[in-house]
């Protein structure tokens, strides 16, 4: 990597693994970020602390892994505390740390041992969506003595489906298999038609904390059901180790297992092809046995692995259903994890869940990749106190009604424009009238009587729709349209001063230009 690089950096605290990128100011691509000692591949730094009270003995990553059979590790080797942080019952714990200062001591060695040639303009972080408000409010203690000027934060599932361009506003279903833990989830991301797209949430901006100031609400996705246990990869590794040495507990042998278990995950190995691995004997010896893929299912069906997924699986879908989600409901199927790339775990996953997109981006560093794609110029931005929108014609109910474009207390200025088709009610069309009205600042209640006591009813009012005091803007096209033929499509945008636009194209994707309708304010 070049010297003196300026941009974001993106971290994405795991339970088992932390993956760290980077992206330029003007560069599209992102990067992983190898830091020797640290990292167990670029990017990749296992979420570990070895600690005995003393600064200079405090390790992370690798170099806390590679003391994790020393004595006393059981006190000073901390592991799986992330999913305690925030989480509003906290288990007691013999640790010489607790899982929060486990957290804050990995952060701040990480941090410290970021490549110095890193301009880091912007910090972006993720956190879980089940225990959010709290993981959020102890990163913004940990962030604010960080000399960066803009930290952003994001919800992983929703970075996760962005980062491969989920549609916005889509019910996901996403399958985590990871080192220590499986977690499966159906969420509904934020956005869709009408609605504002998800945005990173500012924790800091120009150096001033505005965390509890900032106008922009937080923009969780949705969650619509959950389920999990504490299996995931390390517990493979273990189980091929036993399989053929019962019950040895050699750390060496599970880092064999773990690299032949991702060898055979490689979609181009074929199914009858031995790998020859040495395992160490109680009588430290090395002793030689033949891997397959055949083998590796094998494995996986003795320890009931299959049966677990699918009872996870079970739980997480009739729990959807409860919540008025159906499989059908399901946009994709997003996998991430390791353990989700075993091609026996892939085909039980397309048999189980057939019909239903399969998406697997690169397993460990989806979500962090999507953080960053999530914050390529994120600022603070002004919120909506009315909704904006257009007049249409009914022609079925022979009527009117309003079709909204923004809603109320979506961001602006807009990143992405809203689209609308326009479609003829009349034959021969080729005039169309952009009528644009705003709901009141304020709504009604009714107030009803019980008794001769004035109560408020239990429901709002419909919001109502003024229409603007402007003349409308006629588009007009060169051909007439036939009835329901899709004619005009309209581009509607808020700008930086508040004023409203909108870009119109003909069927044909003919420019007809941008015309300003007026000012939200």
């Amino acid at each position: 990597m070049e010297n003196n690089f300026s941009g974001t950096l993106a971290l994405d605290l795991g339970n088992t693994n932390t993956v760290i990128a980077f992206q330029e100011e003007k560069g599209k691509d992102s990067v992983l970020i190898e830091i020797p000692g640290i990292t167990s591949s670029p990017g990749v730094v296992p979420t570990v602390v070895w600690f005995e009270g003393s600064e200079n003995m405090a390790k992370i990553g690798v170099s806390a892994l590679q003391k994790k059979n020393y004595s006393n590790s059981e006190i000073y080797f901390h592991s799986n505390f992330k999913r305690l942080i925030g989480n509003p019952i906290e288990r007691k714990h013999k640790k010489f740390l607790s899982p929060i200062e486990s957290g804050e001591k990995f952060f701040q060695i990480l941090w410290e041992k970021i490549p110095k040639e890193l301009d880091i303009k912007r910090l972006v972080l993720t956190a879980p969506i089940d225990t959010y408000k709290g993981y959020r409010k102890w990163l913004i203690n940990l962030c604010k003595g960080l000399p960066i000027n803009e930290i952003a934060l994001v919800d992983e599932p929703t970075a996760a489906g962005i980062g491969i361009n989920v549609p916005l506003g889509s019910k996901i279903m996403i399958i985590d298999i990871g080192g220590s833990t499986i977690d499966m989830s159906v969420i509904k991301t934020q956005g869709g038609e009408g609605k504002s797209a998800p945005i990173a949430e500012l924790l800091k901006f120009q150096g001033i904390d505005v965390s509890s100031i900032s106008k922009q609400k937080i923009r969780c996705a949705e969650v619509i059901s959950k389920s999990g246990s504490k299996i995931g990869g390390k517990d493979i590794d273990q189980w091929i180790v036993n399989y053929f040495l019962p019950l040895n507990q050699d750390d060496r042998n599970l880092s064999i297992a773990e690299n032949v278990k991702c060898k055979l995950s490689n979609p181009e190995i074929k199914s009858e092809r031995r790998y020859v691995i040495s395992l160490f004997t109680e009588d430290n010896e090395e002793k030689e046995f033949f891997m397959s893929k055949e083998i590796l299912e094998k494995i996986l069906i003795e320890n009931n692995f299959l049966s677990h997924l699918n009872s996870l699986l079970k739980d997480l879908l009739n729990e959807a259903r409860g919540n008025f989600c159906q499989p059908d409901d399901l946009n994709s199927v997003i996998l991430v994890g390791g353990g989700t790339q075993i091609p026996f775990v892939k085909e039980w996953i397309s048999n189980e869940i057939s019909g239903i997109q399969i998406k697997s981006p690169p397993p460990i560093e989806s979500i962090a990749v999507g953080a960053l794609a999530m914050t390529p110029g994120v600022k603070i931005k002004d919120i909506l106190n009315k909704g904006i929108s257009i007049r249409l014609f009914n022609k079925r109910e022979q009527k009117h009604f309003w079709h909204p474009i923004f809603c109320k207390g979506q961001t602006w200025p807009t990143e992405k424009p809203f689209e609308l088709i326009l479609q003829a009610s009349t034959e021969g069309q080729n005039i169309f009238e952009i009528i644009i009205g705003e709901t009141i600042t304020k709504r009604d209640y009714d107030v009803i009587f019980e008794n001769g006591l004035p109560k408020l009813s239990e429901f709002q009012n419909e919001e109502e729709v003024l229409k603007w005091n402007k003349k409308p803007l006629k588009i007009s096209l060169k051909n007439g349209c036939k009835i329901g033929e899709d004619c005009l499509k309209l581009y509607f945008r808020i700008a930086k001063d508040s004023s409203l636009y909108i870009r119109c194209q003909d069927n044909n994707k003919e420019e007809l230009g941008e015309f300003l309708l007026g000012n939200i304010f």
